[in-house]
């Protein structure tokens, strides 16, 4: 690799950012802070892309069409993630997010994770992928939608990705 800023330091100061916006938006979860959540939102789903449009298809491609073991996994996770972004956030949706995205950073993040594992791969290439991850584009949120159809469709997704439905219940 080459002396420039490494994947697995970029991509984890981004989530150090999304959790602490995360954080202030759910202090008091009677009143969540909705410009920070709305901030958290939209920093998150610009996470998601990167890994997903760039980073994702990089590794395979730098793998001779080999997807990552892990991706299908990381995949199904964001899923999950971006589900809870849908309802107007309120203190099970916040729990909800913070239960995934533990669970889902520790499989990217320290030496042995995801990001340290695209390090070794993009090897000399891994700069130009940084530069690419900073250059992605900010991705529109919609507004919120709450319904039963939403929360249904929450729960389904979670429990597909292997986390518990109930982490819904208020």
């Amino acid at each position: 690799m080459t002396d420039g800023e490494a994947i697995r330091s970029f991509l984890e100061r981004d989530h150090a950012r999304l959790d602490q916006l995360l954080a202030r938006a759910g202090r008091d979860l009677e009143n969540i802070d909705m410009e920070a959540f709305g901030e958290f939102r939209r920093g998150l789903l610009k996470h998601i892309g990167m890994e997903e449009k760039i980073l994702l298809p990089a590794m395979q491609r730098l793998r001779c069409g080999e997807p990552l073991a892990i991706a299908a996994k990381l995949r199904l996770d964001h899923g999950a993630i971006a589900a809870l972004l849908v309802p107007t956030p309120r203190g099970a949706v916040l729990r909800a997010l913070k239960t995934v995205l533990a669970t889902h950073n520790r499989i990217e993040e320290g030496p042995d994770g995801v990001y340290a594992e695209c390090d070794r791969i993009a090897d000399t290439e891994s700069e130009a992928l940084v530069r690419c991850l900073r250059a992605a584009p900010e991705v529109p949120a919609a507004a919120h939608v709450d319904s039963p159809k939403v929360e249904s469709a929450a729960r389904r997704v979670l429990a597909r990705a292997g986390f518990d439905a109930a982490l819904l219940d208020s």
